[in-house]
């Protein structure tokens, strides 16, 4: 069993509490949160104790390992105190929403702590992980051409956005990370074009809802990703990989697959809800391959994946703001030492 600790235990962190107090190899020994309130509850729900005092999550005489859920500002944070202590951490993205201090603190992280993994969660998702298998063992050739799909059901909260760092970090990045992670190839270069149709007001923030945006990878293969806030009928995401022998996809995922027939009409189950509804497995997936990377596996996504992400999403807003393409521009990591 390996005792965990979970810092947030705000809307993210309630469903790591769920996962953690689930999982066979975990014992969830504490719910860390600035809100006592909300740490006690949370704790008391998944069988845990709520704490307040940071030193309790790191302290490697009580817990092998920490999950960070808490807010985007303290991500950095608390990955170099995970550093310090030398313990295994599980870091939502991002590690931080400025690059450069996300470089810094990946730079001091990675040569103390002896796994760390950032929770791109879909790379989890069941047929993403097929996708993935199909592509890399070369069954539909060379890759071409990635199509992706993200549209969410509703706009988020205008605080939210407010300091979610815009759309190419906050949504798009994660098929960013996708289309790494199916090529095997850094893109070279990006050009990202977006309105905000949806919210007007996100003009005002330097933002936008409704994008597209079309990668270069090295050799000329291309990945187009369309990327919406809000489409009111659910929530849409597919992929298609297109290649020099053959094609796969991954489809909408439907809350059913009943099919109701009558004259002159099809009923078809229709999309889930919201954007939790459909990736939540994934969620206990990617916590199941961190725990059994505690045990002598391979983990991924690494830190240093997940700088490349945010890279390419850096590249993307920027070319929002200039019309133009933009070159990527993949951080160098060298060992650091922060105060």
């Amino acid at each position: 069993m390996h005792r965990f600790a979970l810092l947030g235990a705000g809307f993210i962190g309630s469903v790591h509490a769920a996962n953690l107090a689930a999982h066979p190899g975990v014992d969830l020994v504490a719910v860390y949160d600035i809100d006592g309130g909300r740490a006690t509850s949370l704790a008391e729900r998944v069988h845990s104790r709520g704490t307040t005092d940071i030193s309790d999550v790191f302290d490697r005489a009580e817990i092998d390992a920490v999950l960070i859920a808490s807010s985007t500002d303290t991500h950095a944070e608390h990955l170099r105190r995970a550093a310090d202590a030398a313990m295994p951490v599980l870091c939502e993205k991002p590690i931080d929403l400025e690059l450069a201090r996300a470089v810094d603190v990946t730079a001091y992280a990675l040569p103390r702590t002896p796994h760390a993994m950032v929770d791109f969660n879909r790379r989890f998702d069941r047929d993403y992980a097929e996708l993935h298998r199909i592509v890399r063992s070369g069954q539909i050739g060379d890759v071409e051409l990635i199509q992706m799909t993200s549209r969410g059901p509703s706009m988020p909260p205008l605080d939210y956005i407010a300091v979610s760092g815009g759309q190419m970090r906050d949504q798009t990045v994660h098929f960013f990370d996708l289309a790494r992670w199916f090529s095997g190839l850094d893109p070279v270069t990006v050009f990202a074009a977006g309105s905000a149709l949806a919210e007007p007001r996100l003009a005002d923030l330097g933002d936008v809802d409704t994008s597209a945006v079309v990668l270069e990878l090295p050799g000329g293969a291309l990945v187009q990703i369309d990327s919406t806030r809000r489409i009111g009928y659910g929530y849409d995401e597919r992929i298609e990989i297109l290649g020099s022998t053959g094609m796969v996809e991954a489809r909408r995922h439907r809350t059913g697959s009943v099919s109701r027939y009558s004259r002159g009409h099809v009923v078809d189950d229709g999309l889930h809800d919201g954007w939790f509804e459909r990736v939540a497995p994934s969620y206990r997936a990617a916590l199941d391959h961190f725990v059994q990377a505690l045990d002598g596996g391979q983990i991924e996504p690494t830190l240093t994946e997940a700088l490349k992400a945010q890279a390419i999403a850096e590249a993307a807003t920027a070319s929002l703001h200039s019309g133009r393409t933009e070159p990527i521009v993949y951080p160098t990591l060298t060992e650091r030492s922060l105060p």
